[in-house]
């Protein structure tokens, strides 16, 4: 009993709340004690048949079995293994204490009877490895009842569970001998390894040692595939955590068992038209099977894109491209959830994958003579679809096929040939044998005829793709004219220009049913405003077509000022207005880069317009977005559900926030999101440049301000005074620039609200303003002149100082080799004197030597020093014509005269002291 002392509290509780926790403790205890001291064999089998009901119906016998029965049972089970019976009934009464009663009025914080139990079944390792053990048994309800134990432990008490089975020897291995036992062990078995495995990544390990794979794919075999039962299910589930986030074991899958039998499983066997629940969801797990192989492993792992990129060569190679257009394309029988995973697998398989692309772009759907290529009919998807989903997943499949694939953007750009008015206004469904591009045009100017951008929305977003990062299918598409709908309404119209009326009309068009809708603001303007900022990205001719009309431009401005509309749109159109600026080459008055910022300034202000990019940066949209991740785990209690998935309801779509409106999450992807973070950052520091310079720049040429030879005083007068009046005209234009920058900079950074009201600044101040700006700058152009005449005489006194420096090093020698002579000098005397004392020789006169020597020496050290006073002479006369300068210009002489000379002074005590010494 020690080993459940701590629970007899807890079980005193809640029975007194029960008010029959006596009856049931005693009730319970009498017949543990019976199972425990009984005599007879029968009158404990009795017993112990009497004990599991009543744990299996009452929480209160759950929680008193809790704090009693375990250590009665668990000793039945080590030493009455051959008591069939008692063994098979101590294993149910074990379930049933596991197993959780739904109770109506439990509330959250009440004591989980099961939950305890579980915990303290698995509390002791010994426990388990004696339930594993009893997996060899010959009894098929103990090995049953064992699993089903096990199972409730694992859903329970997983993490306890998964560490106890990794440390006793064989332990996987005996539940993987299971799945080849009788159907309803294996069965049992199977579940139980499915939820083992799905956070633990050893054990996934030692099962594909064990040979998981090929049991896997035996059951299946044995099932039927995909149309059969709910074992199926259970063994892809079982597949996809093996495989999921491993890299190491998709390798192994793939070089070992191959993909042949996973792709078997996507044949459409019998009926076609037969889609039960069942089936569908088979499919669904087979789908994410490849899925998952497709993302190669996790994030981190370095070998993920070389997975990756090996796991969709091998699946196009096995033929796996045109199961999936089956399912995701031409059987539009299948369920909704089907078709959307098949063709998000589709694009899965050909992102970033050269091959893959070309086989997609090669495949041809249909049969003779109606075939057509398998674009054509995913384009016809997108346009014909009623379900929001379908054409969210069709659409990622052109996103990923046009991903980093210039030459089939080329491709699709250029069957870009509009079709005469006549065929522009027929129904849909005669687009049969169009090309891609002459549908996409259709799709894109339909909508007009009945009142809906809903397929002109669609289309844009396809088109947004084909032209990403691909200026020559931008200049391709610029060349495309519309014809008026009546020829008096003037030439045919660039589809830009279709495409920026359209944007205006989304608000006041009605839905599908003739009503008034939100959807326009909602995600039609925002996709229509992305393929546009995708189009205008680096091409200046795109540019110049968006502002040939000059009402885009006003357009634009209100839009951005617009409440009524999403931050989204706002935020958006200021983008778009901002790549006018940065990418505009344009040089024709009222569309340059100037008069837009100008306009901008004016009609928005800076503070107001750079406030949008702020509010659309904080959105729940932009604050999320993170690179794609793989989809939820498709599970058991997932799969249903999502089976049954028809489509969003239309209904519930318009009650939702803005921001959690699908096709707006799809338009708005994490890629597009960071695109325009980044384009945001060049756009201000732009308009910032553009504020920061004059609008022309004036190249001034010195020899332009010179008097030309032949012109009178005059006309040189007039010609600088009307250079200095273009010059004013630049200075005044800057200081505008500079004073309206630093207004919206201060207001930006006092408020920071999106509600600011223009300026209002009177004429009087704003001129005060520019003239002491104008003063301000006229003064600072005096100081820098002062700075450089500055920096030129500190640097010919440098140069001084260095030619005084080399001439007290040439003093210093001439000083040196007097001190040698001085040495030999002294040198001689005493030779003279020893020889004088030796009397060997006649001594000469030393002292008219001596006098000889010196007047020499004398000479010579007065021809040097009196080069080197004249020398000095004529560089004091140059300091002091420097320092009369830089008192003139204001400088205090004293100060950087300050330490000239000063090593020269102490050169020149140190000299004087040697000699003394």
């Amino acid at each position: 009993m020690d080993l459940v002392s701590k629970y007899q509290g807890v079980v005193g509780r809640v029975f007194g709340s029960e008010n029959s926790s006596s009856n049931e403790d005693s009730y319970v205890e009498r017949l543990l004690d019976r199972i425990s001291n009984g005599v007879l064999a029968e009158d404990r089998r009795n017993a112990m048949a009497e004990l599991q009901p009543v744990v299996a119906e009452s929480r209160g016998a759950q929680l008193a079995f809790g704090a009693m029965g375990f250590p009665v049972l668990l000793s039945v089970l080590k030493e009455e293994r051959d008591d069939v019976e008692m063994i098979r009934g101590a294993l149910e009464t074990l379930v049933s204490a596991l197993s959780p009663i739904e109770h109506a009025k439990a509330s959250k914080n009440e004591v989980q009877p099961a939950l305890m139990n579980s915990d303290l079944l698995s509390r002791e390792v010994e426990n388990i490895s004696l339930l594993l053990s009893l997996l060899s048994e010959e009894d098929f309800y103990v090995r049953y009842y064992t699993l089903q134990l096990l199972t409730a432990l694992l859903t329970n008490s997983p993490n306890r569970l998964q560490e106890a089975i990794l440390t006793i020897p064989r332990g996987i291995t005996r539940l993987m001998d299971m799945l080849m036992d009788r159907e309803v062990i294996r069965n049992e078995a199977l579940l139980l390894l499915t939820y083992l495995t799905r956070e633990a990544e050893e054990i996934q390990k030692i099962l594909v040692f064990e040979g998981a794979f090929e049991k896997i794919f035996s059951i299946i075999k044995e099932e039927g595939g995909s149309d059969g039962g709910v074992v199926v299910q259970d063994c892809l589930e079982l597949l996809n955590n093996l495989i999921r986030n491993n890299a190491s074991n998709q390798v192994l899958l793939r070089e070992t068992i191959g993909f042949d039998p996973l792709i078997s499983i996507l044949k459409l066997r019998g009926s076609t038209y037969k889609f039960t629940q069942q089936k569908t969801i088979n499919i669904l797990g087979v789908l994410d099977t490849i899925n998952l192989l497709l993302h190669g492993g996790p994030l981190t792992d370095p070998e993920k894109d070389t997975n990756g990129l090996a796991n969709k060569t091998v699946l196009v190679q096995k033929k796996v491209l045109d199961h999936l257009l089956m399912l995701g394309v031409e059987s539009q029988w299948a369920p909704v959830a089907v078709r959307c995973m098949a063709l998000r697998c589709i694009g899965d398989l050909v992102v970033n994958h050269a091959k893959n692309r070309d086989s997609l772009a090669s495949k041809v759907l249909g049969e003779d003579p109606q075939v057509e290529p398998a674009l054509n009919s995913i384009l016809r998807i997108i346009l014909r679809t009623s379900s929001m989903q379908e054409f969210i997943a069709t659409d990622y499949v052109f996103k990923s096929f046009c991903e980093k694939n210039p030459d089939g953007q080329t491709m699709l750009a250029s069957t870009l040939i509009p079709q005469p008015y006549s065929m522009s206004n027929a129904p849909l469904e005669e687009d049969v044998n169009m090309s891609f591009g002459s549908m996409l045009l259709h799709g894109l100017i339909l909508s007009e005829a009945d009142g809906d951008l809903e397929t002109c929305c669609r289309a844009a977003s396809v088109l947004s793709h084909v032209l990403k990062d691909n200026n020559q299918c931008k200049e391709k598409v610029l060349q495309i004219k519309l014809e008026a709908p009546t020829p008096s309404l003037g030439g045919p119209e660039p589809l830009m220009h279709r495409m920026v009326k359209y944007l205006a009309l989304a608000p006041s068009m009605r839905g599908k049913e003739g009503k008034a809708s939100t959807y326009g603001s909602m995600y039609v303007q925002p996709i229509i405003l992305k393929l546009l900022i995708v189009w205008l990205y680096d091409c200046p001719s795109a540019v110049q077509c968006f502002l040939d009309s000059r009402p885009h431009l006003t357009y634009l401005l209100e839009l951005i000022s617009n409440q009524t509309v999403t931050i989204y749109v706002r935020g958006l159109a200021a983008i778009l207005l901002g790549e006018c600026v940065i990418y505009n080459r344009t040089i024709d008055t009222g569309k340059d880069a100037y008069t837009i910022v100008d306009a901008i300034s004016q009609k928005v202000g800076l503070t107001s317009y750079f406030v949008k990019f702020d509010e659309m940066q904080k959105s729940l949209l932009f604050t999320s977005a993170k690179p794609t991740l793989p989809r939820k785990t498709l599970s058991r209690s997932t799969a249903a559900s999502m089976s049954e998935i028809e489509d969003i309801d239309e209904n519930e779509s318009t009650d939702q926030k803005n921001e959690d409106h699908p096709i707006l999450v799809m338009g708005l992807d994490s890629d597009f999101v960071f695109f325009v973070k980044e384009l945001e950052a060049k756009i201000r520091e732009q308009i910032v440049e553009i504020y920061s310079r004059p609008k022309s720049q004036v190249a001034v040429v010195p020899a332009a301000l010179e008097q030309n030879s032949g012109e009178s005083d005059a006309e040189y007068i007039e010609r600088l005074k009307r250079f200095v009046e273009k010059q004013c005209l630049e200075i005044q234009d800057l200081l505008s620039r500079n004073a309206t920058l630093a207004e919206d900079v201060a207001k930006t950074s006092g408020t920071g609200s999106s509600q600011l009201e223009h300026r209002s600044n009177g004429g009087s101040e704003r001129v005060q303003i520019e003239t002491l700006r104008r003063d301000l700058h006229e003064a600072s152009q005096r100081l820098e002149t002062i700075k450089a005449e500055k920096a030129r005489i500190e640097s010919e006194a440098s140069s001084h100082q260095n030619l005084a420096s080399k001439l007290d090093s040439d003093l210093k020698s001439l000083s040196d080799a007097y001190n040698s002579l001085e040495q030999v000098n002294f040198q001689l005397e005493h030779e003279v004197k020893a020889l004088k004392n030796s009397g060997a020789v006649p001594i000469p006169d030393i002292e008219s030597i001596k006098a000889e020597a010196r007047e020499e020496a004398q000479k010579d050290s007065e021809t040097e020093l009196n080069d080197l006073l004249v020398c000095l002479g004529q560089e004091q006369n140059k300091v002091e014509k420097l320092s009369a300068r830089l008192m003139e210009l204001g400088e205090d002489v004293d100060n950087l005269l300050d330490g000239i000379g000063d090593d020269v002074g102490i050169q020149g005590e140190d000299e004087e002291e040697e000699e003394e010494d």
